[in-house]
């Protein structure tokens, strides 16, 4: 079974009820979402009613909670530590937000490494190693998503290699997986038009059962650009046949694909992208 969903909306009024309501208008059987705004420390408490209305929602529309991610907020910043207090920060701040994916029943939470800001790859996975274990000690049923990157700047995750070094010095590696991005992976310099290929490796070097989801998202720049702008599927240099096959891939079947893609004047278009998918056919959106 195709388990498709995209990235919805998380506010104070309405909170994952909402989120669920918003993907089933878009036909979807997944979706991720922040639990308050990824640029900053404002949260509102999790409504224990709303969840549980939620929950209710999703099990009469056969959305499985294995399919649904929240994603860490991106001032999290792991790999660097030259300022031990916005280390230290981030330590706890990702401590809160395991406890409101508990709150919410969320087993899964996507995080973008870090970057090292000039202190070089090793010295950056040192610091993630020692920032995940510390949160990762806790009691919380919840499993950090490593999400591979494209590379801008000085961004920690680029390769599978990095991603490698840094599970391999996790204590619990139950709780650890990896986060899939089709244009990040592009723009990190791989060809995902040979996507088994890619697999193979991650399988040799990490295994695929730390897999647990993929952000399916064209790009809008070439192969090994480093830049991380995504496009909608089917108008960017990735294609609309390679996506496809990447969400196809028998591999793959159980892992939940995720859309991120851009709106296209101020309005969402997953609707129409989760149909073109199903149909396996393109249609032009814009």
């Amino acid at each position: 079974m195709l388990i498709i969903g995209s990235h919805v909306t998380f506010n104070k009024s309405t909170q994952m009820l909402g989120s669920v309501e918003e993907s089933l208008s878009y036909d979807a059987n997944a979706f991720m979402f922040y639990t308050g705004a990824p640029q900053n420390t404002m949260r509102s408490s999790i409504d224990n009613r709303l969840t549980s209305d939620a929950l209710e929602l999703m099990k009469s529309n056969n959305i499985d909670l294995n399919n649904v991610i929240v994603h860490a907020p991106y001032i999290v910043n792991l790999a660097n530590r030259t300022d031990e207090r916005k280390y230290q920060f981030s330590i706890d701040f990702l401590k809160q937000e395991l406890k409101r994916c508990v709150e919410l029943n969320i087993r899964y939470i996507v995080l973008h490494p870090g970057s090292h800001v000039n202190m070089g790859i090793d010295i950056a996975c040192k610091n993630i190693i020692n920032a995940l274990n510390e949160v990762l000690s806790s009691n919380a049923d919840v499993t950090i998503l490593l999400e591979t990157m494209a590379g801008k700047g000085t961004e920690v995750g680029r390769t599978i290699q990095e991603l490698k070094q840094i599970i391999s010095g996790i204590n619990n590696k139950s709780k650890i997986g990896i986060c899939l991005d089709t244009c990040h992976l592009h723009d990190s310099g791989y060809d995902i038009a040979d996507f088994d290929n890619i697999l193979d490796e991650i399988d040799k070097e990490i295994g695929l059962s730390y897999i647990k989801c993929i952000h399916i998202n064209d790009s809008k720049n070439l192969v090994d650009s480093h830049k991380d702008r995504h496009e909608n599927i089917g108008y960017g240099t990735i294609g609309f046949d390679t996506l496809i096959n990447i969400i196809y891939n028998k591999r793959l079947e159980s892992v939940p694909k995720i859309l991120e893609t851009p709106w296209i004047n101020d309005t969402p278009f997953y609707k129409e992208e989760i149909e073109m998918i199903r149909n396996k056919q393109f249609k032009d959106i814009k």
